[in-house]
């Protein structure tokens, strides 16, 4: 297993929240750094499984008495109902010592879910103050390349230029944009790309996507979310979207909400310090693995990648999901990161405003 910068986030939070919830896609590493860093003492469970989610959903003192603290509790978003419980014990614990002045509760619950947006409603309503949010992505270049950790996320003006990096030709570059992040293919290629990524396309809309926003019609949505990838890099139009795929412009709205609730995409907004007429306002979407989205463009090797009219589509959406590794896996939110065009066609793709 490869270094993962997160682990020392995730280290630096335990020893001072009593919660941690490490939210991401599926299968880009959640469980694997939380199993990483746990010790002998530390429970796991997944509510992957029905027995086990059964219990929490149904009696969720009983199944904190069962899976007792220290414990990771992966698939959270199963059994919401547990944050209620979550805060009782952790409101009975966190005041308590431990030899060297460390509160009781510190780390006491390793959360990961793969639905972000679908929890937080009811982490806002019980467990403020108690919980850290860390975004997690699939490896970074960094983590790939076995280059030392990052110690900080990525800012242009403290870039040093003089410092011999290891230049990388262009197709080199296309290759690793072609490879995406997700560990499994890139620990273990023999797996088969497209085997891994149609059995992930199942996997996500058969139980992501239906637990997320109940029945949908399974071809239809495929042929969106393939949409969705050949205009990564985009500005969002939903009746384009719609129009392509044969539905109407609320479902169009409703499917892309759903694949940002599942960390699939990201939707970069438009710097807004101008408010002049002339600044366009409609938000950029960008898929979050760019291996992901050229298997879904049908590009089948890097060498059509960088024959593509997508080239620097992907080119992009592959750096800006550099920028968002070196700030979530540092422990930094991304909300001063913007793109701007206007009406006179100027335009910058990424600008990081600092405060």
């Amino acid at each position: 297993m490869l270094e993962r910068t997160i682990s020392r986030t995730i280290s630096d939070i335990s020893s001072n929240w009593p919660v941690l919830l490490l939210t991401g896609p599926r299968q880009i590493g959640k469980s694997s750094v939380l199993h990483m860093l746990k010790d002998d003492a530390r429970k796991y469970v997944s509510l992957d499984d029905f027995s086990a989610r059964d219990l929490a959903v149904n009696d969720p003192a009983a199944f904190l008495q069962k899976y007792e603290p220290p414990v990771i509790i992966d698939e959270i978003q199963y059994a919401p109902n547990l944050f209620t419980n979550i805060k009782i014990w952790v409101d009975n614990h966190r005041y308590e010592k431990l030899s060297g002045g460390k509160s009781n509760a510190a780390g006491a619950f390793w959360l990961t879910g793969s639905q972000k947006f679908s929890l937080m409603k009811g982490i806002k309503e019980t467990l403020a103050g108690r919980i850290a949010i860390i975004d997690m992505l699939g490896f970074s270049y960094k983590e790939i390349s076995g280059i030392p950790k990052e110690s900080k996320p990525f800012w242009p003006d403290e870039i040093d230029i003089k410092k011999k990096t290891k230049q990388l030709s262009v197709m080199n570059v296309f290759q690793n944009i072609w490879n995406g992040s997700f560990p499994e293919l890139i620990t273990n290629p023999a797996i088969g790309r497209e085997r891994f990524y149609n059995s992930y396309m199942q996997t996500y809309i058969e139980r992501d996507v239906k637990d997320y926003q109940g029945a949908v019609n399974e071809l239809k949505f495929y042929k969106f979310v393939r949409a969705v990838a050949v205009r990564t890099g985009s500005l969002i139009n939903y009746d384009n979207l719609a129009n392509d795929c044969e539905i109407d412009r609320r479902t169009s709205q409703k499917w892309l909400d759903t694949l940002q609730a599942s960390g699939l995409i990201y939707l970069l907004p438009a710097y807004s310090a101008n408010l002049t007429s002339r600044v366009i306002r409609t938000p950029k979407v960008y898929f979050l693995d760019t291996g992901l989205a050229c298997y879904l463009a049908n590009i089948d090797t890097p060498q059509a990648l960088e024959a593509s009219y997508l080239n620097g589509a992907m080119l992009e959406t592959y750096v800006l999901c550099e920028i968002l590794k070196s700030f979530w896996h540092n422990g930094y939110d991304t909300r001063n990161l913007y793109y701007y065009r206007d009406t006179n066609k100027k335009e910058m793709d990424f600008i990081l405003e600092k405060t």
